[in-house]
């Protein structure tokens, strides 16, 4: 599971469009281009595709800049990455010089990778880096999201162990690398995360 509450300032790329949905009430789905800069490489746009209760989609026009906050979910098919974000609140004057950007904070729930690593700094400050990935089922297949794991602190629990299961929360980071997405996450909080047995008939 990986849910972020963020902000996201971009330029709607898709226009809205107003559907109901089974129980009769109406949504407004729209798509939202996001410009991620590369630490190597060409800069990557990120389409996000949005949701939001009601009809209100005056205003929501291709090629203007608009601001939103909301949940960010994930959804991983083949290599590529899916952004989409259940809308809270809409801006649509943001400021004029606001650059493009998602901003906000992950909470994560998963398994972690091979290597755990506790690094230093220039500055001399350990910190501790490794990566995980939450595994969604999609058919009869599984997909995996890796997320990478920074955390400034000289503490590795013995509990925290390659194919640990683990809960965390903390600031998230999406960089882009030789045209690649990254997802990645500054820990504010590591717990063991004790999973559940998947029983389907319950």
């Amino acid at each position: 599971m990986i849910k972020c509450n963020v902000s996201v300032c971009g330029t709607v790329s898709k226009a809205a469009v107003v559907r109901n949905g089974k129980d009769g009430m109406p949504f407004t789905t729209y798509s939202v281009d996001v410009v991620v800069p590369a630490k190597s490489g060409i800069n990557k746009t990120v389409i996000v595709s949005c949701i939001m209760d009601g009809d209100d989609a005056e205003g929501i026009v291709v090629g203007n800049r608009i601001e939103l906050k909301g949940v960010l979910t994930f959804k991983k098919k083949d290599d590529n990455l899916y952004f989409n974000l259940k809308v809270s609140e809409v801006n649509l004057s943001p400021v004029s010089e606001s650059k493009d950007g998602i901003v906000g904070d992950m909470e994560f729930k998963g398994k972690v990778g091979k290597d755990i690593d506790m690094k230093k700094g220039k500055n001399g400050k350990a910190f501790l880096m490794f990566s995980a990935f939450s595994a969604e089922k999609i058919g009869e297949e599984f997909a995996f999201t890796w997320v990478r794991f920074v955390r400034f602190s000289e503490e590795k629990e013995e509990w925290l162990q390659s194919k640990a299961t683990i809960e965390a929360k903390g600031e998230l980071e999406i960089s882009v690398y030789n045209d690649r997405l990254n997802l990645g996450c500054k820990v504010a909080e590591l717990n063991q995360w004790e999973k559940k047995p998947y029983h389907p008939n319950n």
